[in-house]
């Protein structure tokens, strides 16, 4: 097996890179909040909040569009402007509902806002932002592997400095 740093390097780059929207998008969310949750403070048909206050609409909102500025600045670079809009628009929103998506599965499980449940807090929206995005490009295997062991490296960094900066009530 050849083992080249280099363009392992290199691939590890290029998946951030391609996944920069859906981190973005992810971050805004958590950075800008709000105050609305998505679900309007209603319940599910267990008694549960459907999300809970976690997911807020101008969280997602912000989300979507910090995600998709991103997109439109790397699609600047590689001069296929519409395509890495159409791509980060997916790779955001995809980003957001998996976030949701998880939120709804915490709530089912009777697992309360801000508690942890392993990997589903960690990659709820990586697997959102693939899911969407894949609708119109074709993701490599190494890409999502990849994409998915930098996701749980980054989540835990990122909530601990958020945890650090006041942001988060926990480092998980």
């Amino acid at each position: 097996m050849d083992f080249n740093v280099t363009e392992n390097i290199i691939l590890v780059l290029n998946v951030v890179y391609f996944l920069l929207p859906a981190y973005i998008a992810n971050l805004s969310g958590l950075v800008f909040g709000g105050k609305r949750p998505i679900d309007m403070g209603k319940n599910f048909f267990d008694g549960n909040r459907i999300i809970g206050d976690g997911v807020t609409i101008e969280g997602f909102a912000y989300g979507v569009l910090f995600g998709v500025f991103i997109g439109v600045i790397e699609g600047l670079k590689l001069e296929n402007l519409l395509f890495c809009l159409q791509m980060s628009l997916l790779l955001s929103f995809g980003a957001l509902v998996g976030d949701a998506v998880g939120s709804f599965i915490k709530r089912r499980l009777g697992v309360s806002r801000g508690k942890p449940v392993p990997f589903l807090d960690q990659l709820d929206f990586f697997v959102g932002a693939i899911l969407f995005v894949s609708l119109i490009v074709h993701i490599p295997m190494n890409y999502i592997i990849i994409g998915a062991i930098l996701t749980l490296i980054l989540h835990l960094v990122t909530n601990t400095i958020a945890y650090l900066l006041g942001i988060k009530d926990v480092w998980y």
